[in-house]
Parts: structure tokens; sequence; C-alpha cells
């Protein structure tokens, strides 16, 4: 992935907020407590939250997968997300080095 858009895709308030509320999910989704956290955040869950259309949720989680920031696993129905923190890893490498 270019870091143009790695950065395009840090570029949105909400997108930089649905990846602050998947650092502590317990925290920013209790609702979701009694099904664990292994899998990752219902993308309902977070756009809930978000208080936007599911279609504009999915959207930004798509922006975020393709620049690696989340990883998304299907269990039937329903997409989990979660952070992926070695994409995160690599962005300081970038900015320490590159910038």
């Amino acid at each position: 992935m270019e870091q143009v858009d790695i950065f395009k895709a840090l570029s949105n308030k909400t997108r930089l907020q649905i990846l602050e509320w998947l650092r502590d999910p317990q925290t920013n989704f209790p609702e979701q407590i009694e099904n664990g956290y292994s899998n990752g955040v219902c993308v309902g869950q977070i756009q809930l939250k978000a208080g936007l259309t599911q279609s504009t949720v999915s959207e930004y989680l798509s922006i975020l997968q393709r620049a690696g920031f989340v990883e998304a696993t299907r269990v039937g129905q329903w997409t989990y997300y979660k952070r992926n923190e070695e994409a995160f890893e690599e962005l300081s490498k970038i900015i320490s080095s590159a910038l």
C-alpha cells in the first residue's frame, strides 16, 4: 500500500474514531461483552456508536481494511472487525524514517 493511501485512510474523523474505539473494545462496546471480543467488534455495534448508516460504516471499514489498519472476520452472517496492531507499528516506522 502506498503511503498516500495509508494517510488518506486516516484523513477522516470518523475513521480515526473507529480506530480509537477498537483500541479498547471492552470499554467502547460493552453491549457485546456476552459474545466476547476474540473476533473483534460486530459491524452493527460500530454503526450504532458512529450514528451513521450501515453502508457508510461498511465503506469506512473497507477503507481501513485496505490500508491494513483493521482485520475482518466473518462468523455466519456477521462480520467482526479488530485493529491490526502491526500496521500501527509500521506506520510509526514510516513516520520516523520517511517524514
